[in-house]
């Protein structure tokens, strides 16, 4: 990974504070942090078989389910 510096660090931080706005942008740090996990899991994981379209198809369901949650309640 490259070096940053001080000056590249706050430029990206003023970056994503003018698409996402001081508000949002815990609540995306927050999803990124979990996406990078699920995504770190699901690459090392290699003695589980893979799921069942289905299980796969009622994943999507629940995570969709909850983010119309999340969104709802940012809509108040």
């Amino acid at each position: 990974m490259a070096d940053l510096g001080w000056a590249e660090i706050l430029i990206i931080a003023l970056v994503f504070m003018f698409l996402f706005g001081a508000k949002r942008l815990p609540d995306t740090a927050r999803a990124v942090g979990r996406s990078l996990r699920i995504f770190k899991a699901e690459t090392t994981r290699t003695d589980e078989p893979a799921p069942s379209l289905e299980e796969q198809a009622r994943r999507l369901e629940e995570q969709a389910a909850r983010l119309r949650a999340g969104a709802q309640q940012d809509g108040r």
